[in-house]
This record gives C-alpha cells, structure tokens and sequence, in this order.
C-alpha cells in the first residue's frame, strides 16, 4: 500500500522504493511555483509549527511550494514516477464554499527542468515529453470514465479567489473514483468546512494524502498515475470555541479521518489522529517516528 498526498502522503507497499516527498508552490497567473530541497519559512506557514509531517523521506518525492500569483498558497509532496502527490498541507479558509470554475489546469514545468523559469503554467495545446515523464497531464485523465480529478486541498476550504484557483494544478489531485469523490469524500469535506468555520477560533492546519496498493492508470500500454486506495486527511486547530457542543468540542485540537476511494465504498470515518497514524503505519512504509504534526498539536508540549 502506498501513503502519499495529500494533505496526502502516498507510499506503495507493492513499491520497492518506499516514498516520495513533493511540495508544490502552484500559481494562476503570473504566479512562481518552486520545488525545493528543503522548506523556505514562507512556505512552512502553512503546517502547524512550520513544521512538516515527520517520517517520510525519499529521493523520489519532491517538495513544492505552491505559488500562485506570486505569493505561496500551501505546499505539497509529489511523487515524480507514479504522478501524484502524496500529500497537500494547507492553512483552512473560513468560506461559504463555492467553488471556482474558470480555472485552467496547470502543471509544475520545475518537475521536469531545473532551469526553468519556477512559473507553474496553464497546459499548451501540445506538452513536451519530458513533462509527463516526471508529473501527469491531462492525457492521462481524459477518455477515464471510472475517475475524476480528486483535489486533496478542496477550493472550497479556501476563500480568496486566488487561493481557490491555485487548487486547481494537477499535482494537487488524484484519480477518485466518481461516485466517492462527488459522495463520501465531498460530504466529508462540507463537514470539515463547517466544523472548522463554526469552532476554530485561530488557523486551522490541514493535511489531505492518500495511500496506494499498485493499481494504475495506464496509457499506451504504460503505468502513469497510480490510483489510491485511501484517502486520509488530519487537521490541527489549537485555538478553538471550548463552548461548543461535546461532540464537536471532542474533535479539537485535532481530529482526522480516511475512506475507501471505492464505487460502494462505506462511509469515510473519523478518528483520532494517533489513529490515523497507527493506521497509515501498518499500511505505508513511514518510519516508526512517523507523525502528521508537531509534537502531536498538543499546545502544552
């Protein structure tokens, strides 16, 4: 199984080579996005503590600050051979929300070339080679009539209509199956938006990935985007409305969750976060250190 993604890490227990680290820095219009080799303090605003999940390293996974705009929007760790990202981390929007639909899909041109400009950019009529050998274009989603698109940073726990539109990059999805992406997983994150619109009173830190079994999608007879088997997500909000009903008040500081990216699947479920951990621990290769955030989002540690 792998562990990736989003908020999501992605890891394949059927794959040798263990996982891979991306973070992303997706922009729109004249927008910089950067892979690093490690994390500029600008870009680590974006998990709790400026700190990132503790427990996965490859040379396969690529970090990249998500630029949009010129300015960073979250981060993401990608997977550069099987094409999606492991996770996405991203600060929480108080929104209503709707989402953005007049946004191209971008791709990462840094993935490919190191002398590259670092502009994330919409898809030309005609992508060169060397760009899908490293990332997903859209070739590899079209003519798939069991997925979609899946974002691991939703547009709608975002606000602004630039944060919105930095979603929409393919580094920042995964191929859903239809029927989960536009049921469980949409009711889910509608839940995670009101919970934390409603109850947390400071930012909210949020971390969506996912894990893989070896499935594929396949073009030309080759392997392109591995398929998920789960998606998981875990946020972390300190500061949070200590009058609020038990059973919202039980799922803070932190709360996490994963489902089935099955056309039947059942229900996502919530848990704790160590849970959540535990979990990704029996199915994912992560070190025995492995932790989503800083000393657990404790905030008396």
């Amino acid at each position: 199984m792998s562990f990736s993604s989003g908020a999501v890490f992605y890891i394949s227990r059927m794959d040798p080579r263990a996982v891979l680290l991306v973070f992303f820095c997706f922009p729109f219009v004249n927008v910089l996005s950067e892979v690093q080799k490690d994390f500029s303090e600008e870009c680590r605003k974006f998990m709790y503590m400026g700190t990132p999940p503790r427990g996965l390293e490859s040379r396969y996974l690529k970090k990249i600050c998500q630029r949009y705009n010129g300015k960073p929007r979250y981060v993401t760790l990608y997977d550069v051979v099987d094409h999606i990202p492991v996770y996405s981390a991203y600060t929480f929007k108080r929104s209503d929300g709707s989402k953005k639909v007049d946004v191209p899909w971008m791709f990462e041109p840094q993935l490919s070339t190191t002398s590259d400009s670092g502009e994330m950019q919409a898809f030309p009529p005609n992508v060169h080679g060397s760009f899908s050998d490293t990332q997903a274009v859209l070739e590899d989603y079209s003519n798939i009539v069991e997925f979609e698109r899946g974002h691991l940073n939703p547009d709608e726990h975002q606000a602004h209509p630039d944060d919105k539109a930095a979603t929409y990059t393919l580094t920042n999805v995964v191929p859903q199956v239809r029927e989960f992406n536009i049921g469980h997983w949409k009711r889910h994150e509608h839940i995670i938006r009101r919970r934390l619109n409603n109850y947390c009173r400071g930012t909210a830190y949020i971390v969506t990935g996912v894990t893989t079994s070896g499935r594929m999608i396949r073009r030309y007879n080759i392997n392109r985007v591995a398929v998920p088997t789960y998606l998981w997500s875990a946020y972390c909000c300190v500061d949070y409305d200590h009058n609020a009903p038990f059973d919202e008040r039980s799922k803070f500081p932190a709360y996490a969750s994963h489902g089935l990216n099955e056309k039947e699947a059942p229900e996502v479920i919530e848990m704790s976060v160590q849970q959540l951990e535990d979990f990704l621990k029996k199915n994912t290769f992560v070190d025995k250190k492995f932790q989503l955030f800083y000393e657990n989002c404790d905030p008396k540690e």
